[in-house]
């Protein structure tokens, strides 16, 4: 059989429609799309006359999408990962609610932010299936949102390249909320109104801005870093990560750092976790007091507040551990969710949750974390008649 290139083009095409439904779950296909030789032959014969023709400027082979390199780049990150949890958790629902549509879904951005034609806010249910596409960061209308509103209910002006990193990596939650549930109540007192309190994933945005996003709880007696400005010209998150495959630009790091391996970056000549390795990155110091910080609240959930608790990566993340063997207890055959909280105890599990939930927080801001980890440390280990002296760990 011989066929023009018309319909070598369309057979291609429909084939490749068809191969490509194929690759996703069967709710998800199209039945009118051709499958049998015959049917496909049908379809391009009825579609003959409207294809491109063989002569001309138009032929498809030398179309050219100017942002195809950078299309393919994207198609390559998380942000376009269409099979993750961050885009599929609402399937069974079929619609993303308003507390996640913001940033689990392009639509959602542009409605938050009116860019779709609509007031600004989420005006109704957001549908499922989409990620985070190229007008979520590429709308015109960016240029005009000067400021986000971070967790602590702080506003903080951003520019069109910084509105999408910061308004959905900036977290759900701030210390300023861990204060309100706790305020006025006895620090080592179990109170059974609260609940752990989650300040969500992947907080680059919060943790660069330090004290000024007044992301952690922050002990009133002590002094907070600000936004950790880095090394001009790494000023903004597209400074380090390539703005489409969201990879790190290693390059980057080695203009100043002898070593450009992110793991291999010391802040000082200082051993912050007391170990006095100063061969190791600041990455593993944080790591070291991190470890420190869990094991204490660990410690302390048995001795002050009289239930064991494990920390598991999974909702609600802490569980009861009544025998310590370091697993969640189950009960009516689901793990049992740690219900003894004091106002001391849940303050340093936020803390805790607000640097480990950010892994590069040795870059984005080491100070601060450095901060909050060692006055977290400090609160338990002082609540349980010792000294952080004898921890011979740096602020």
């Amino acid at each position: 059989m011989i066929y023009t290139r018309q319909k070598f083009f369309l057979i291609s095409t429909l084939l490749a429609i068809g191969l490509g439904l194929a690759a996703f779950p069967a709710k998800a296909q199209d039945t009118s799309v051709p499958s049998s030789g015959e049917e496909i032959e049908a379809t391009v014969d009825a579609l003959t006359p409207y294809v491109m023709p063989d002569h001309g400027p138009f032929r498809p082979d030398e179309i050219t999408i100017k942002n195809n390199e950078f299309i393919a780049m994207w198609a390559t990150s998380p942000h376009a990962d269409a099979q993750s949890e961050s885009f599929t958790h609402w399937d069974e629902d079929g619609e993303i609610n308003e507390n996640c549509a913001t940033c689990h879904s392009g639509a959602g951005f542009r409605d938050f932010y009116g860019l779709d034609e609509t007031a600004v806010g989420i005006q109704g249910p957001t549908p499922t299936g989409g990620v985070i596409d190229c007008d979520t960061c590429h709308s015109p209308g960016l240029a005009n949102v000067t400021e986000v509103a971070l967790p602590s209910g702080v506003m903080h002006a951003v520019s069109p390249a910084e509105t999408t990193c910061m308004t959905c990596h900036s977290g759900r939650s701030s210390g300023v909320r861990i204060e309100a549930a706790i305020a006025e109540k006895p620090v080592d007192t179990v109170d059974p109104e609260l609940g752990f309190i989650n300040p969500h994933y992947r907080l680059a945005g919060a943790i660069w801005l330090g004290a000024i996003a007044q992301a952690g709880y922050e002990f009133a007696d002590k002094t907070y870093s600000s936004q950790f400005f880095h090394a001009r010209p790494i000023e903004t998150c597209a400074s380090c990560h390539d703005p489409h495959t969201l990879q790190i630009n290693e390059d980057v790091c080695s203009t100043c750092h002898a070593n450009g391996e992110p793991d291999a970056i010391r802040l000082a000549r200082l051993s912050y976790d007391g170990s006095g390795d100063l061969t190791q990155g600041i990455r593993s110091d944080l790591a070291a007091n991190a470890a420190l910080l869990l094991s204490l609240i660990e410690e302390y959930s048995v001795e002050v507040a009289g239930t064991g608790i494990v920390y598991e990566e999974h909702y609600p993340y802490f569980f009861v551990d009544a025998n310590l063997d370091s697993r969640a207890d189950e009960v009516d055959g689901r793990a049992a969710k740690y219900d003894s909280w004091t106002p001391r105890m849940l303050r340093a599990a936020f803390n805790w949750k607000l640097i480990t939930a950010d892994p590069g927080a040795f870059v984005h801001n080491p100070h601060y974390a450095l901060e909050i980890l060692y006055d977290s440390i400090e609160d338990m280990w002082t609540a349980m008649g010792r000294d952080v002296a004898e921890l011979n760990i740096k602020r």
